[in-house]
């Protein structure tokens, strides 16, 4: 699931910054460490991971008799 994400995270990236113009004068896409360092790694793999840990740090910061806390600790 993680690699469909990335690839179709990738094929998004190439559309929205196109064909790029090489030394040589031909025409080429962009290769994934391109991408990479237009998006400084900051990748929705890790956007995902990071919201999953701040929603995991405001429930354990709740009280025990908050009704969102029970329904997601599966009592």
């Amino acid at each position: 699931m993680k690699r469909k994400l990335l690839m179709t995270e990738r094929k998004t990236l190439r559309r929205i910054f196109r064909c790029t113009m090489d030394g040589d004068r031909t025409w080429g896409i962009k290769i994934n460490d391109e991408l990479n360092n237009l998006i400084r790694n900051k990748n929705i793999s890790n956007h995902i991971m990071a919201q999953r840990l701040s929603w995991f740090g405001h429930e354990h910061l709740m009280t025990n008799d908050r009704w969102l806390k029970n329904y997601t600790s599966g009592n």
